[in-house]
Order: structure tokens, then C-alpha cells, then sequence
């Protein structure tokens, strides 16, 4: 008791105990940005543009931030988690086509996620036959067995191994000043390509199924709103985290695979194609990180999947619960880490086709669930004095308006041209 008057008397020490134990869910949600499909996204965008959609990093931090923020902030006042508003202020049949959706996506997400661990692995001489079943069950084991607490604690060692791309960027002897003229004179142009990286840039960095994380993260703490100030640095913490990662991996690829003309198609193809010309240690740190983000968004988005759908049709949901506490949770948890792993073990599985289905679907659901959001947090029934303020509405709009634009500028892009191809020859 004296030990804790002393720090009371010191309110510098007192907030850093604090932070420390709010510091968590922004980390963590940010970080998981960075799994196999985000790698993939960034490693093609480095190896097919050089630095020229770096850019792309800044509206991206400020969108992700301003998210994040609303959710975190919702979930505080509320104690509800996000599907639970849905269901509250949408209706039930709305709730179920959008999560039905998402269900969908999530599964083929999460098959993602485990082709990444195959790939990682397979640079390491282990067969997936041996790595993607063993990594399943370490996974049920974390989150079954384990409590929240323990939970998010892995979780932010696997957000500190992501750092391991910093030195492969660095190992790839990139040009300093192109990256700076990169960020100072934006090369943008408008076409079909260009326009498809930029909405994948922008649409791995806020998924659908991270806002849902996010607020029953903070509802699983029981975060106050006295604590507020603290949860909005563990989201900037958490948004800087996931920026930096993303901009050293475009940066190794950039500084060597598009110097030399390599094309990839996935993650697993950087870090097999860096070795000639990075060397061995950073190619093999590549094959780690896409480990690391691979097991991290394994265990994250099916549990984020278990928790919006349960906390949808009012089941119990939570990790500090017990299985015969919350069976639904629990059991759809399961479900999907198994469908999953059995899609990757499939030979010759069609993972491309899951991948680029699941960002469709991801793509098209994602401006549903910003407007829910941004109409529920401006709602004074549900937030009272703690509404979004302008600027916050301003991001939230135009993110929603410029991602269903660009979703309908690709959707109409190949549909004028195969029209133009067959019906419009002169």
C-alpha cells in the first residue's frame, strides 16, 4: 500500500503503469494488418512500382488511425462490441447477410494466412504437411487453453518479431533519395493496375474484420473512459507499427526485386527472390516475418470471426471465458481454423483464387461496415457527449466514398473493356 501512495504521488511513473496495462489491442490490431495476404500486397507493390506508391502509407496511417480511434472509442462508451450495435440498430436480417459475408471472406482470409505458414516453411526445408497441422494446434491451444491476458502478451512479442523486415530493407541497399522524392513528388497515375495496388495498399491496412477486433479487444480489457488518453497512444503506437513494417517491406522489394525485373505473385516469392541479391540472412528473415505475421493473423482473425458473430446473434463470446461458458465461441473458432487448414492441405488448392475472392468480398463489405460505424458513433443516443467531431466525420466519409468509387472504377474498368472487345468493334 505504501509502494502504491508513493506512486500516486508521482503521476508521471502512475500513467506509465497504466498505459502498460491498457497497451495492447491497438499494438495488436495494427500489427495484424501485416499478415500474408498485407505482405503479399506490399511485396508486389514494391516489386511492380519501385518506391513510387510509398505515398500511398500516409492516408493510409491517417485513415487507419481515425478508425481504429472510433472503435476504440465506442467500445468504451458503449461496452458493446461493434456486431452488437449492428444487430441493435440495423436489424437482424441486415446483421445476417453482412456477416454471412464476412464469414465467408474470413475462411478464405484465414487459408491465406496458412499458405503463408506453408510457404514461410517450405524456404526452411519443412514440408506443409507437417508445418500447417502443428501450427493449427498450437494456435486452439493458445486461444482455448490460454486467457486473454496471456494471449495478447504472445501477441505483442509476434508484433516485435514483424521488425525483422527493417533489417532486410536495410540489408537491400535501398536509394534513400528516390524514397524521399517518392513521398515528396507523388507519382499518381489512372489506370487499371496502378488503381487495383492503391485499393489493395489501402484495403489490407483497415479489413472489415479488424474494427470488429478492435472493440472487443478494448471491451475484454474493461477499459474505462478516464483511461481514454491511453487507449488513443496504444492505437498510434499501434498504426506507426503497421506503417513502418509496410514501408521497409515495399522498400526491400522495391531496392531488389524491381531493380532487377522479378516478378512475384506472393510473399513466399520475395523471400526466395531477395537471396541473390540480399543476401541469405535477409531472405531468410523475410521467410520469418511472413512466419511470424502468418501464425499472428491465423489465430487473430478466426478468433475476431468467432467474436462479431457470436457477439451478432447473442451468443456468449470471449477468451477469459470456458468452453462450456461459450460453446458457440468456441466451436465456430474451431471450425474455421479446421476448414482452413484442410483447404491447404488440398493439393494443388487454388490459393490464388481464395486470396484475390476474399479481398473482393472484403473490398465490397468494408464501406457497409464504415457506414455503420460512422452513422452509430455520431448517434448521441448510443455515444452521448462522446460523438465524432468534424474531422473525424470528414475521414470516415471520404475513405468510405473513395473505396467505393475505386471498388466500382475496377469493377466497370474490365467490364467496358470486354464489352469494347466483343460487342463495340468497328
Amino acid at each position: 500500500m505504501k509502494i502504491w501512495d508513493k506512486i500516486k504521488e508521482k503521476p508521471l511513473i502512475r500513467n506509465l503503469i497504466i498505459f502498460l496495462a491498457i497497451l495492447g489491442p491497438g499494438i495488436v490490431t495494427g500489427s495484424v494488418d501485416n499478415d500474408a495476404g498485407g505482405i503479399t500486397t506490399y511485396s508486389v507493390a514494391g516489386a511492380v512500382f519501385g518506391y513510387k506508391l510509398l505515398w500511398t502509407l500516409i492516408p493510409s496511417f491517417i485513415i487507419l488511425a481515425v478508425v481504429q480511434e472510433m472503435n476504440a472509442r465506442m467500445g468504451i462508451v458503449t461496452g458493446k462490441g461493434l456486431a452488437d450495435l449492428i444487430r441493435e440498430n440495423f436489424g437482424v436480417k441486415i446483421t445476417f447477410f453482412i456477416f454471412l459475408g464476412l464469414l465467408a471472406a474470413d475462411i478464405g482470409n484465414t487459408a491465406t494466412e496458412f499458405a503463408g505458414i506453408a510457404g514461410s516453411m517450405d524456404i526452411f526445408g519443412i514440408s506443409k504437411y507437417l508445418s500447417v497441422p502443428l501450427t493449427a494446434i498450437v494456435v486452439w491451444i493458445l486461444v482455448v487453453k490460454g486467457n486473454y491476458k496471456t494471449t495478447e502478451r504472445i501477441f505483442l512479442l509476434f508484433s516485435f518479431c514483424l521488425l525483422s523486415y527493417v533489417v532486410s530493407a536495410i540489408l537491400a541497399k535501398p536509394d534513400w533519395q528516390q524514397i524521399g522524392t517518392a513521398f515528396i513528388k507523388p507519382d499518381m497515375r489512372i489506370n487499371k493496375d496502378y488503381l487495383a495496388m492503391v485499393l489493395g495498399i489501402v484495403g489490407t491496412t483497415i479489413a472489415p474484420w479488424m474494427q470488429f477486433y478492435m472493440q472487443s479487444a478494448v471491451i475484454e480489457k474493461r477499459i474505462k473512459i478516464e483511461d481514454y488518453k491511453f487507449v488513443i497512444a496504444d492505437v498510434i503506437i499501434g498504426c506507426i507499427a503497421t506503417i513502418v513494417v509496410a514501408f521497409f517491406i515495399i522498400v526491400a522489394c522495391a531496392a531488389t526485386l524491381h531493380q532487377n525485373g522479378i516478378v512475384i505473385n506472393e510473399a513466399k516469392d520475395a523471400a526466395i527472390s531477395l537471396k541473390p541479391f540480399a543476401g541469405i540472412f535477409a531472405s531468410q528473415l523475410f521467410a520469418f516475418g511472413l512466419f511470424v505475421a502468418s501464425v499472428f493473423s491465423a489465430t487473430i482473425l478466426p478468433l475476431a470471426t468467432a467474436f462479431y458473430v457470436c457477439e451478432a446473434f447473442g451468443f456468449e463470446a470471449g477468451i477469459n471465458k470456458k468452453i462450456n461458458e461459450a460453446p458457440q465461441f468456441y466451436a465456430l473458432f474451431t471450425f474455421i481454423i479446421l476448414i482452413s487448414m484442410i483447404i491447404i492441405l488440398i493439393p494443388n488448392a487454388p490459393l490464388i483464387a481464395i486470396t484475390i475472392w476474399s479481398q473482393i468480398i472484403n473490398a465490397m463489405l468494408l464501406p457497409v461496415v464504415l457506414i455503420s460505424m460512422v452513422t452509430m458513433v455520431n448517434n448521441k443516443k448510443i455515444m452521448g457527449k462522446y460523438t465524432n467531431n468534424n474531422f473525424q466525420n470528414s475521414v470516415g466519409w471520404l475513405t468510405t466514398v473513395v473505396l467505393i468509387a475505386l471498388t466500382l472504377m475496377l469493377i466497370v474498368s474490365p467490364l467496358l473493356s470486354f464489352l469494347q472487345k466483343h460487342f463495340l468493334k468497328s
